[in-house]
């Protein structure tokens, strides 16, 4: 999937099902040793997954951008669908907030929250024309978010929103993560930079080369700060202080997309062109694997609860996890959904 300067390429009309539990269908491929990629299918043809976060209820919480929805997965495989409020919404960036409750934007214009029962409130964006794009929680105990028209935004628990325009007019935001210097790092995509926001609304900037386009940022179990190059098919490491170092992909022109820290002190980025996820180690060793349906578009990843990876594939409509280790309680054989192996 290649980024586009605006996010509406990721939009569609198709509806959500609120509050509907169903069975998983897995599908399994091995990954390496002692690992397996496991597919989850959502029910919805067309509903494309986008992005995915681990919930504060041993539960995987993502987005489905064309489908109107958040859904869960439970530790068990149990999945949950809730319908957002605004039809054609397009829910796309999600985290856990400091009030234990997931956050969300919507491409329309809004920032949701939903609780970990399933209840979603809508809060629009003052000053007209907005679109918000992805979504993490700060220091500060506020979330913060990238917004296409070259601006970071801050929403409160209680729903306050204040915008903070970035110096260059077609900088273009993209991801964003909370730092371990206590800032705010994200990407600029068109700008080819990636900046650091202090909680004041202090804005630094760090220029990489021509023709990058950093997408997906994530903060690194070493204290760097890790982010993929689209367009320039590597992942770049960054010190806070702006010390740049860069780590090809074997895949070329894989089209590395989202990046999370994993639970095995690694970092992992989805490879959207490759069909492939791929983990790097601090060092920046990548290792690459296939997803095992064909263009399954993986796109959003993230640690999960259960000590797995966790990843969407926007194009096939599902959601699969890579397990390192057998999960920490056994799962009962429940009528209603499949119990993962």
């Amino acid at each position: 999937m290649a980024e586009r300067k605006r996010g509406r390429h990721f939009r569609g009309a198709v509806g959500g099902l609120p509050g509907l539990v169903l069975a998983g269908a897995f599908g399994i491929l091995p990954a390496a040793a002692g690992q397996t990629v496991k597919e989850i299918a959502l029910p919805v043809v067309g509903s494309a997954p986008i992005d995915i976060v681990a919930g504060p209820d041993e539960g995987v919480w993502f987005t489905e951008q064309h489908g109107d929805t958040i859904g869960r997965i439970g530790r068990c495989g149990e999945l949950a669908e809730f319908a957002v409020p605004t039809a054609k919404s397009f829910p796309r960036g999600i985290t856990v907030g400091p009030d234990g409750n997931l956050w969300f934007t919507e491409l329309v214009g809004k920032i949701g929250r939903v609780t970990p029962a399933g209840a979603i409130t809508e809060y629009p964006i003052p000053g007209g024309l907005s679109e918000p794009i992805e979504i993490a929680a700060g220091a500060d105990g506020n979330l913060w978010f990238t917004e296409y028209y070259n601006r970071i935004g801050r929403i409160t628990p209680d729903g306050l929103v204040s915008l903070f325009p970035l110096p260059d007019a077609s900088s273009s935001p993209r991801f964003i993560t909370a730092g371990p210097d206590a800032s705010l790092w994200f990407t600029e995509f068109d700008g080819n930079r990636i900046g650091r926001m202090t909680t004041a609304g202090a804005i630094t900037e760090f220029p990489l080369s021509a023709q990058t386009g950093p997408l997906g940022i994530a903060s690194g179990p070493d204290g760097n700060i890790w982010f993929t190059e689209l367009v320039a098919n590597r992942i770049g490491r960054m010190t806070t202080s702006g010390e740049l170092e860069e780590f090809s992909i074997p895949t070329g022109g894989s089209g590395p997309s989202a990046i999370a820290a994993g639970p095995d002190g690694n970092l992992w980025f989805t490879e959207n062109n490759a069909n492939q996820v791929a983990r790097i180690t601090p060092a920046g060793v990548v290792t690459e694997f296939s997803v095992p349906t064909p263009a399954g578009g993986p796109y959003g990843i993230a640690g999960g609860p259960d000590g797995s990876i966790w990843f969407t594939e926007f194009s096939a409509d599902k959601v699969a996890r890579i397990r390192f280790r057998p999960a920490p309680h056994p799962c009962p054989r429940t009528v209603g959904f499949r119990t993962p192996p």
